[in-house]
């Protein structure tokens, strides 16, 4: 008996050795904490330098439409493109017309506008996604020699159905008035025709096809009116203001300036790809904080009020 304890003993002995002889030398690990190594994580796949969707170089955007909102467009196509090399994104005018027939058709990836698709006769506005991606006010542009700062809506109606042709009429100069109309396909006279004209049907006058010239002939034109998107007015056109309120930004988001518009972008479907990216890119807060409100647009989340596509105006 003795005999077999000590050979039980010697085996216990051997067999300690050898457990420590197959052990590494790090502490062991606390109950309940696992010792495998953290691994590197995977590269995000949806990542890139500017939003959550990756760009691909060979797949050229192309956004069309309207030229109030083009300022924005090109400035934050310029942006994108320098932080994501090789992809190309083409900004063309044309008008909101323009912009969505081209996107419903598929001629352009990106279809601009200052109206809803809803409004637009003619538009299968069920196959288009809206993308807001800003608001802008737009206001009644003349030359800074008119002496006048403020019209009525009345007064406004009056001098675009041409009851009233000389400004001697509202308070200025003996001066005749030049009406500078958009096409009827134009965005920019849609909302000024909805909201500052109550409808009322314009008059004959020059008519341009972009803002950019509209108020290049304004600002050269004695007596000329026209409207404009506030992203286009500079030192060289006055906007008036109506029944007394100026189209500030306070103003429009409250609506107590009733002439604006949502900036619209539809794509065709859900956007993909790099149309995803720069409509991503377009409403980060890099673009919103800093380049919308520079350029004279509003945040969409600046606004108080929502609008419809009839027009019909609630509170947030």
């Amino acid at each position: 008996m003795k005999k077999l304890s000590k050979m039980f003993m010697a085996l216990t002995f051997v067999g300690a050795l050898l457990a420590g002889c197959g052990s590494n030398s790090a502490a062991p690990a606390p109950a309940g904490q696992s010792t495998e190594q953290p691994s590197t994580p995977a590269p995000d796949a949806n990542q890139n330098n500017s939003g959550s969707t990756q760009t691909n170089s060979g797949e050229p955007v192309t956004a069309v439409g309207s030229t109030a909102l083009q300022p924005l467009v090109e400035q934050t196509a310029k942006d994108f493109m320098a932080k994501n090399q090789g992809v190309q994104i083409q900004v063309q005018g044309g008008g909101s017309g323009t912009g969505l027939s081209q996107v419903a058709s598929g001629a352009a990836t990106i279809g601009n506008s200052d109206i809803f698709a809803e409004e637009k006769q003619g538009i299968p506005a069920g196959e288009l996604v809206d993308h807001k991606v800003a608001v802008v006010g737009m206001a009644a542009a003349v030359s800074p020699k008119v002496k006048v700062d403020n019209l009525t809506k009345q007064q406004l109606i009056d001098i675009f159905t041409g009851k009233i042709t000389n400004w001697k009429e509202v308070g200025g100069d003996d001066m005749k008035i030049t009406l500078v109309n958009r096409p009827k396909s134009s965005g920019t006279r849609a909302t000024f025709h909805k909201f500052a004209l109550d409808g009322k049907e314009e008059a004959e006058g020059i008519t341009e096809d972009s803002s950019g010239t509209v108020r290049k002939i304004i600002s050269e034109t004695p007596g000329a009116i026209g409207y404009l998107a506030l992203s286009y007015f500079n030192d060289s056109v006055k906007a008036l203001k109506l029944d007394g309120v100026e189209a500030t930004p306070e103003n429009i988001a409250t609506n107590k300036y009733p002439v604006w518009a949502y900036e619209h972008m539809y794509t065709k479907g859900e956007a993909t790809g790099n149309a995803k990216a720069f409509l991503e890119f377009i409403l980060s807060d890099e673009v919103q904080k800093k380049t919308v409100t520079e350029l004279g647009f509003l945040p969409i989340t600046d606004m108080k009020v929502e609008r419809d596509a009839e027009g019909k105006v609630t509170q947030k």
